[in-house]
């Protein structure tokens, strides 16, 4: 799905393929006698990872260009050691997630996905409106949890005039955040503790690292007013999954969940019973047709080692300090 017509052609303009063109691991004779030669690999979800075993067998290699968002499976410390050149298209998988958290937010405000699955079961009586709080979009708090690629992007949706939801105010907690930034951006930078006990809508935005892993735990889900909305669409481990369950169990507060940890979810988990949860299996990110607009980040990235420009989406060994 990743590469079609267009994009084979345009692969072929910019590089000097050999046979096979595309492999699935490293250990076939075909694949040893391909990256003998190669100079450049373009790589996406599920590619096998590159060790110092896959690098003895590429002497010629100099940039993995990938097609995708994290990179954090892919290479090992010999990659950065060998000091490759490593690109990825997360700025263009962001773009489809902040879109999904958008329309998210929208439906949070009024309940939609919670209120649909209440009329599975009460089919011919509304009276069920009056009990789930205030169905608007208007005058709600938004708050952000990462300031990330996609964490800008959905604050920007939200402050454009006439596309988002009239909010009160989009706050946004980050350490890493400058505050000038997130002012100039349109929200306030706040404390994580500050953002959950003001927003009527959390949204998750945060990388998955030591640092992270149950970021929002039963601590910070009490902190969140009764009648709000959680959002994740970032990784599923940054919420302490029995937390939640016992919160939402509660009825106290609502769940919307693209990422959960672990995933999927094992059938005996309460989360899938619950009127106030919405669970989705991980869609927010490129899927389909939209994938190709990570290859075609990748493909302006070789075009651009080609013609010896600097690259625009490098990925550093520092960076996996910080970022998914």
């Amino acid at each position: 799905m990743q590469f079609g017509p267009e994009e084979d052609t345009r692969l072929r303009e910019l590089a000097r393929l050999g046979e096979p063109v595309r492999v699935t691991a490293y250990d076939t004779p075909e694949a040893k006698e391909r990256l003998a030669d190669v100079e450049v690999l373009l790589t996406s979800w599920g590619a096998p990872r590159i060790t110092a075993e896959v690098l003895e067998l590429a002497p010629n290699l100099r940039a993995v260009l990938h097609c995708a968002g994290t990179v954090r499976p892919l290479v090992s410390d010999a990659v950065w050691e060998r000091g490759l050149l490593v690109t990825n298209a997360v700025a263009e998988n962001a773009l489809p997630v902040a879109e999904f958290t958008v329309a998210a937010i929208f439906m949070a405000g009024k309940k939609a996905p919670f209120l649909a699955n209440i009329a599975r079961t009460r089919r011919d009586d509304w009276s069920y409106l009056g009990e789930h709080d205030v169905l608007s979009n208007r005058d709600r708090v938004v708050g952000i949890v990462g300031f990330s690629r996609t964490g800008r992007q959905v604050v920007a949706r939200l402050t454009v005039p006439g596309s988002g939801p009239e909010t009160r105010e989009i706050l946004v907690a980050d350490p890493l955040a400058d505050a000038a930034a997130v002012a100039e951006a349109g929200a306030r930078l706040v404390p994580l503790d500050e953002l959950l006990a003001a927003s009527d809508i959390v949204s998750l935005h945060a990388p998955e690292l030591p640092s992270t892993r149950k970021l929002i735990g039963a601590r910070e889900l009490a902190l969140m007013p009764n009648g709000a909305t959680l959002i994740n669409t970032a990784r599923g481990a940054v919420v302490d999954t029995a937390a939640l369950e016992r919160e939402c169990e509660t009825g106290r507060i609502y769940a919307m969940l693209d990422v959960t940890e672990p995933e999927p979810l094992p059938a005996s988990s309460v989360l899938y019973d619950l009127p106030n949860v919405m669970i989705t299996p991980h869609i927010a990110g490129s899927l389909g047709t939209e994938t190709r607009r990570m290859t075609a980040a990748a493909l302006d990235e070789l075009e651009r080692y080609a013609r010896g420009d600097a690259p625009r989406s490098v990925v550093t060994r520092a960076d996996m300090e910080f970022v998914a």
